[in-house]
């Protein structure tokens, strides 16, 4: 009886599905004169910064001293699961945010203000087109864990 998938190719199709599924780094992100970059015209990004309903979520807004919160923000990112910083400065942080089954990686990206007293956010699917809200469901988690903290309005 001929078997449809050998056990090796079945091995080699579950590494291309779960290792091969995220993405390289893109060149859209990072900071420029007005901020953060924009979001790409596919549903799969929301940033502060977006003008348009579809791409656009509330920046956030801190509460208290910047040189204390910034840290604190920092903590809040590095314990969550499968969130590495891959950029951390004075006044920027990139994040690979990691999905848990098909291991796809988003960018997660705080920008903070000073003049301000803003962060702005930005959080993009490297890969694929839509992304069924999770960049948008990812900020607002943020959102809700720095607001447990008082660190964010």
């Amino acid at each position: 009886m001929y078997r449809f998938f050998e056990p090796g190719l079945t091995l080699v199709l579950i590494l291309l599905i779960f290792g091969g599924c995220s993405g390289t780094r893109p060149n859209e992100i990072g900071i420029d004169p007005s901020g953060l970059k924009g979001c790409p015209k596919s549903p799969n990004c929301v940033s502060s910064q977006a003008k348009d309903a579809q791409h656009a979520i509330e920046p956030f807004r801190l509460k208290g001293d910047p040189d204390a919160s910034w840290p604190l923000i920092q903590d809040e990112i590095a314990s969550m699961p499968r969130w590495v910083i891959v950029t951390a400065t004075d006044n920027y942080i990139h994040v690979e945010c990691k999905s848990l089954i098909f291991r796809f990686i988003d960018d997660l990206e705080l920008y903070f203000n000073s003049s301000k007293g803003i962060i702005s956010i930005r959080s993009a699917s490297r890969i694929g087109y839509s992304d069924f809200g999770a960049n948008r469901r990812r900020i607002e988690l943020l959102r809700r864990e720095l607001r447990a903290k008082q660190v964010i309005e």
